[in-house]
């Protein structure tokens, strides 16, 4: 089956659980091994524990997708206007995309591709003109499919994983 037939729906409170799992194992699936384990294993209670992801589904300052096969997690995304951009993000309201993730197997299926129309309809929801993100310096999958979708590389910004201090890319697209 392609990606393309399986339903994005919003998340709810209950969905906290699934998605700390999920989010975490794709996490550390996709930057695990350049990582010293201690600085993965803090950075994932910090930002991808059950309750962090259930104070995230509640914030109405943030919807989270989620895309299942089977009652199984095999994609999500998170859009927010939590965090203020960066000072490269020159457009007019602007909403982050602040996590995009597809299970490495759905990839190239055309799945994130729907997820990322979802992300643009979940921007334009919380009052979005401009979208934006932040990858991985390092994750030339990622900024290819990015571009591709007609974001382009407006800056850079440092992102810590554990003590690991790295580099992100921002992108910036529109929301046509």
């Amino acid at each position: 089956m392609t990606g393309t037939g399986l339903p994005v729906r919003r998340a709810e409170a209950a969905d906290a659980e699934a998605l700390a799992e999920f989010a975490g194992g794709v996490f550390a699936e996709a930057f695990g091994a350049g990582t010293r384990p201690e600085d993965m294993t803090s950075h994932l209670a910090e930002r991808f524990g059950v309750h962090q992801q259930t104070e995230e589904i509640l914030d109405p300052a943030v919807i989270t997708l989620l895309v299942e096969e089977d009652g199984r997690l095999i994609a999500y995304t998170q859009v927010t206007t939590l965090h203020a951009p960066p000072p490269c993000v020159t457009g007019e309201a602007p909403v982050e995309i602040g996590r995009f993730y597809v299970d490495r197997s759905w990839q190239g299926r055309g799945l994130a591709q729907r997820l990322m129309a979802a992300a643009r309809d979940a921007a334009r929801e919380l009052g979005g003109r401009t979208v934006w993100l932040a990858v991985w310096e390092h994750n030339p999958r990622a900024i290819a499919f990015y571009q591709k979708c007609g974001f382009r590389d407006v800056g850079s910004q440092p992102f810590r994983l554990g003590s690991d201090l790295q580099t992100d890319l921002v992108m910036v697209g529109g929301l046509g």
